[in-house]
C-alpha cells in the first residue's frame, strides 16, 4: 500500500527532527536542530510559533506538568517552560567526548530514552562513540548498556513497552531488544535489515497495532513496517530526506513526517523547495498517545 504526503508546513527547516504530537492542545511540536529553533504548528488554525534555544535542540519530552518540555540540548538536558520560557538545567551529558544529543523518545513509564551522535572535525568520518542514555523520573542519569553508535536514530517502543526499537543510522539496521519495566534491556537482534537501500533509516514511531514508521533518510519516503519486520506501506515524500514521523490530530491517524535541507546544494533547495517542510497524510492507522516524561520541575512557573 502506497500513500503521498503533502505539505502542511513550509518550514524551510535546515535540520527538521523530533516531531511529537501533543493531544492535550491538539498541537504538533518539532525542532530544527541546526536553527536551535523549537516549532509549534496549530492545524485547528493553521498558526505556527517559535522559541529559539540557547543551543541545539535535538530531541524533547512532552512533560506531565502542563506547560513544560523536557529538552535533549545538544550538550544537556534542561526543563523549558512554553508561556515564561524559563530554562532549569538538568544534567549535562558525554561531557568528555565530541558528541552531541540526537534522537530521543520517553519509555511507556515516562522515562527519558535518548542517544547521542559523534561531531567529528569536518570531513572526518563518524564514528562509533556516541551512547544511549535515560533519564528516570527522579532526575538520575544513567547510561544503557548498549553498543555504542556513530548515529543514534529510530528511538520507539511497543504499545505495551516491551520492545525498544533502535538504531545506529550507518549501520542501516533497526534492531529490537526486550525492554523491562524495571529499566532492564535484553539482547539485541535484528528487526529490519535496510543494507539495499542508497539512503538511512531515520526516526521512527509506532502505532496502536505496534507497526514500525520509520524515515528513510535519502529515499524521499516513510516505510511502515509490520511487528515482524515485513513491509506494510510506504509514504513517498515529496523531499529527499525525512527524519521522522508522528501520528497525530484528532483521531491519531494522520501522519506528520519532518524532514531536513542539511547538506544539500543551492541548486537542490532550488529545484525542490519543499526540503525542511513539514508533511501529513492521513493513512487510517491509529497512533498511540506518546509517553510524558515523569519527572516534574522542582520550582512553579511563577516562581
Amino acid at each position: 500500500m502506497a500513500y503521498q504526503a503533502r505539505p502542511v508546513v513550509d518550514a524551510g527547516n535546515q535540520l527538521g527532527e523530533g516531531v511529537l504530537w501533543c493531544p492535550r492542545t491538539q498541537s504538533l511540536y518539532w525542532t530544527d536542530i541546526q536553527s536551535a529553533t523549537l516549532w509549534r504548528y496549530t492545524p485547528r488554525d493553521g498558526r505556527t510559533r517559535q522559541w529559539t534555544m540557547p543551543e541545539r535542540l535535538a530531541s524533547f519530552a512532552l512533560c506531565e506538568t502542563d506547560g513544560w518540555l523536557l529538552l535533549g540540548l545538544a550538550s544537556r538536558l534542561a526543563f523549558f517552560h512554553l508561556d515564561s520560557e524559563r530554562l532549569l538545567p538538568i544534567a549535562d551529558v558525554e561531557a568528555d567526548l565530541p558528541t552531541r544529543l540526537n534522537d530521543g523518545v520517553c519509555d511507556r513509564q515516562g522515562r527519558f530514552v535518548f542517544g547521542t551522535l559523534h561531531e567529528p572535525p569536518t570531513g572526518e568520518a563518524k564514528h562509533r562513540i556516541g551512547g544511549f542514555h535515560r533519564l528516570n523520573a527522579d532526575l538520575t542519569l544513567e547510561r544503557l548498556p548498549l553498543e555504542p553508535v556513530a548515529i543514534s536514530n529510530s528511538l520507539a517502543f511497543s504499545p505495551d513497552g516491551l520492545t525498544m526499537y533502535y538504531c545506529d543510522s550507518p549501520t542501516r539496521r533497526i534492531l529490537a531488544r526486550d525492554y523491562h519495566v524495571d529499566g532492564s534491556v535484553g539482547a539485541p537482534r535484528i528487526f529490519v535489515d535496510l543494507a539495499g537501500i542508497a539512503g538511512e533509516p531515520d526516526g521512527s514511531t509506532v502505532d496502536a497495532e505496534g507497526g514500525v514508521w520509520n524515515a528513510q533518510w535519502g529515499m524521499s519516503r516513510v516505510v511502515r513496517y509490520r511487528a515482524d519486520g515485513s513491509t506494510d506501506i510506504v509514504v513517498q515524500v515529496p523531499a529527499t530526506q525525512p527524519t521522522r514521523p508522528a501520528l497525530g490530530g484528532a483521531t491519531l491517524e494522520t501522519l506528520y513526517i519532518t524532514s531536513a535541507r542539511d547538506g544539500l546544494s543551492a541548486d537542490d533547495v532550488r529545484d525542490e523547495p519543499l526540503h525542511g517542510a513539514v508533511f501529513a497524510v492521513d493513512v487510517g492507522v491509529r497512533g498511540i498517545t506518546e509517553a510524558r516524561f515523569a519527572g516534574a520541575p522542582e520550582v512553579s512557573p511563577s516562581s
